[in-house]
């Protein structure tokens, strides 16, 4: 389970709860950076984030993002993660990993996702064949929605941010950020 309880985010003005359990999804309805914040990538000024009961801190944050596969809506030019920090030998190795993935397999997986053609369709599917237990997902395009079904039922929390009333409606929770209620 992955846990928000009161998070604060540095120039937010409300607090965000919610319970991410496996074989669901969970909706955000505004902005990414609470995916980040998942991530640990965002200043969190109060509240906490915790996966399984353990809390996210800056000496956790490494090992609990290795439980987690991110897919981002688009890279650009600048890369995934604004925030420079010298790479590990376990980053580059990961970073190694998810470019030199199997091709058949990967793009047996892109075909998967239902939509063929876009850079956010491989970037799921170089996620998912990460095999990590919880998947965030920026945006994805309705037509992926069966995908990120299946994920969800082979046991992952898949966590979406969308403004999109397709995914929204196709969620099993939807938490609208910014208000104070929680729609399950």
């Amino acid at each position: 389970m992955l846990e928000l309880n009161d998070v604060l985010l540095k120039g937010e003005s409300h607090t965000l709860s919610l319970m991410a359990r496996e074989r669901q999804i969970t909706c955000l309805t505004g902005g990414s950076r609470w995916l980040y914040a998942m991530l640990g990538f965002e200043p969190v000024v109060a509240g906490f984030i915790s996966i399984d009961g353990e809390p996210l801190t800056t000496k956790t944050a490494a090992a609990l993002r290795r439980l987690m596969a991110f897919a981002p809506q688009h890279i650009d030019d600048v890369g995934e993660i604004e925030r420079y920090e010298a790479p590990t030998a376990d980053d580059v190795f990961a970073l190694r990993a998810n470019r030199e993935c199997n091709a058949d397999a990967l793009e047996e997986e892109v075909a998967q996702t239902g939509v063929t053609d876009s850079q956010q369709a491989r970037l799921l599917a170089v996620a998912v064949l990460r095999q990590r237990p919880i998947l965030l997902v920026e945006e994805p395009e309705p037509a992926m929605l069966p995908y990120l079904r299946k994920q969800a039922a082979a046991g992952r929390i898949v966590i979406v941010s969308s403004t999109d009333e397709d995914v929204i409606n196709a969620a099993d929770n939807v938490v609208m950020v910014g208000a104070t209620e929680q729609n399950v």
